[in-house]
Formats: C-alpha cells, structure tokens, sequence
C-alpha cells in the first residue's frame, strides 16, 4: 500500500489555474459539522449570490442523516444550523467555512450535538468571564496506516530527540504543521502555537485564549483545516489517545482553565477551591474526556508516559504526571490558571469545557454532567 495517497499527486499547478477563475461575484461557503461518531467530520458546500457579512445572512441547509449514522433511511433529512463563520483558506476571500450544529427532523440536538447544552451553560455563568486553551496532540499516519516515515513494519529509535526538534533524522511532517497554521490564521482561528511532540510523527497546536463555546467551535475548525491540509498531503491524521502501543507518548487534549477572578491577584486560592472540586469528581470527567467513556482514556492514562493513572486523581505545581497541574508561574505569581490533563486527543471541547464549568462554578450535583 503506498504511504502517500494518489489524489496527493495530481497536477496541483493545473488545479491552480481553475482555482483563480473569476467566480462572477458568487460565493461558496462549505458547511461543517460533526458526523454520528461524535469525532468524524463532515462538509458540503453551496454558492452564494453575495458574500455574507454574518452569520445570518448564512441560510440553514440540510444533509442525509442515514449517510452520516445520524438518522434512518426513512426519516433521513437532518438541519445544519450555522453558528460561527471562518475565511476559506483553501480557495480563498471571498469565501466561507462555516460550522453548524445539527438538529434532527423535530429541531432537537442530534445525539452527538453538544453544542447547545454546553452554550446554555457558558450563558449561565458568562460573568466569570471564562477563558479556555486547549492543546491539540495527534499523530500524522501514512495511508498504511503507520506513522508517518517510521520504517515500514518497524520503529524508529525510542523516544528523547524528537520533542521540539529540528532536523531531518527527528522531524517528521513539519510541511503539514506550518501550513495547517498558516490555514488557521487565515480562516481566523484562534491558534496560537504548535510544536513537535514527545513520540515522532507526534505533533500539537494550541487554540486560545477563547471565551465560553467560542473555545470548542474553533478548535473544531482547526481540526477539521488539518484534516484537509493532509487531504492535500496525502496522508492522514489520528487524534487516537494511544496511536501506538509500549514505550510510546499517547496523545491528549491538556485543558487550560481560568476564571476572572483566577486571574486576579490572590487567584490562586479560587484556583485551588476548583482543584479540589475536580477531585470530587474524578470519574465523571474521566466518562466524558474522550469519545467512549473513559475506555480511549484507559489505554493512556496509565501513571507513565507524562500522564496520572485513570483511577486516581492528582495535582500539583509544574507536575506533568499530575491529573491537574499549576503552572509553576501561576504558583509563583499568586494567579492565572490551571490545566486539566486527563481530556483524550479525540475529546469532544463541547462537553470538556462544560463539564468543567458545571465542576467548578456551577457545582454542579453528581450525575449532571452527561
């Protein structure tokens, strides 16, 4: 099977020449959304007869439900509600990404959408003024489906120069990393850094600082802008908590929380009073921090590899093995914020983020976080 795919190697020159066609004063907008995998996502796109300004001069539309395993054949029409706008860094102004939430045939959330509740949420409790930063891991794979240059049934040397690293023998991919980032800042994405991780062909970029829901919407866009940057490539991406097994890195979505009064000075004390909410109730965030209720988590979460074993919850300033760690800074300077390390590469944001705030603001009982 060839590690690259055949569409990679098309004539992009040639494409070139077609994408700088005049489009007559029309725009596409490609629609977006998350598939019935509560992970898989989905896009289809649409012309416009003028660029729109804002969101609602963006219509609704629909898609085959039974084709996404989002509905049956019988009832299959399913509404894309559009609810934040980006610019399209692949055919370029004027025209539209758009991420939409999905509504079934009765206009209730479809099972994987999320997005409503964890709005509804972030309203109730918008006066803490709420920030988030995620850290995105995944790993590039070829189209065999082992990662990227490592040799062909085999493993490269163990894990040590690749971190951060430059150089042709540890760096693996860094063409797909800088474009997806030039892609992000494009579209306007929050992204505000990216770096080789621990395990080669490992990589992370971070999205924030983003207040409330606006932290999961673009953290689903940069997700999906790095599946078409590898579309392009001929590679593919996997947001796996442990792409490989043994003596690997898994890979996470590290959280970073704050509240107003966290960043305040004396902050660190209501920093700690959410610390010590979230060890209360460590197995229900463990349920919802990846795609299948902690079971993702069990193969990465094991005590070793940078990580807290799944079972016990932890904290601690600088602790990279902790479940919660203070940032050495933050310990120093009194306030900032904390970071959440148990969320799964392949995490929903919608239901991280809002469990979170549920957690330590709302404190909320046991049993509502779903």
């Amino acid at each position: 099977m060839e590690s690259v795919s055949a569409c990679s190697k098309l004539n992009k020159t040639l494409r070139q020449h077609y994408l700088s066609l005049p489009q007559g004063g029309k725009c596409q907008v490609t629609y977006i959304w998350i598939d019935g995998s509560g992970e898989g996502l989905r896009s289809k796109t649409r012309t416009l007869d003028t660029e729109p300004q804002s969101l609602a001069a963006i219509p609704e539309w629909n898609f085959d439900g039974s084709s996404t395993d989002q509905s049956k054949g019988s009832n299959s029409d399913m509404y894309l509600v559009p609810v934040r706008m980006f610019r399209d860094p692949f055919i370029l102004d004027p025209n539209k990404l758009v991420l939409c939430e999905v509504l079934k045939y009765n206009r209730e959330p479809a099972e994987t959408n999320h997005r409503i509740s964890c709005n509804q949420v972030m309203e109730a409790t918008k006066e803490h003024c709420v920030w988030f930063g995620m850290e995105q891991e995944y790993c590039l794979l070829g189209m065999e489906g082992h990662p990227y240059r490592w040799p062909k049934g085999g493993f490269p040397r163990g894990q040590g120069p690749y971190y951060c690293a430059v150089g042709a023998d540890n760096v693996f991919g860094r063409d797909i990393v800088e474009c997806h980032y030039k892609a992000c800042l494009y579209a306007g994405v929050k992204i505000c850094g990216t770096n080789a991780e621990v395990m080669p062909s490992q990589w992370e970029f971070q999205v924030g600082p983003c207040e409330g829901v606006a932290m999961a919407d673009h953290l689903w866009v940069a997700r999906f802008i790095l599946h078409r940057v590898c579309e392009d490539f001929g590679l593919l991406v996997t947001m796996d908590p442990k792409p490989m097994t043994g003596n690997w890195n898994g890979s996470g979505c590290h959280t970073n929380i704050s509240t107003k009064q966290m960043r305040e000075e004396g902050g660190l004390k209501y920093i700690e009073q959410a610390i010590e909410k979230l060890s209360r109730r460590h197995q229900e965030h463990i349920h919802v921090y990846d795609q299948h209720g902690g079971e993702d988590n069990k193969r990465r979460l094991t005590g070793h590899h940078e990580t807290a074993d799944i079972h016990s919850f932890s904290s601690g300033v600088a602790n990279r093995g902790a479940s919660v760690r203070i940032p050495r800074q933050v310990g120093k300077d009194g306030c900032g914020y904390f970071e959440d390390r148990r969320p799964a590469a392949n995490c929903d944001p919608y239901r991280v983020t809002e469990a979170i705030v549920r957690t330590c603001i709302l404190d909320a009982e046991a049993g509502d976080i779903n």
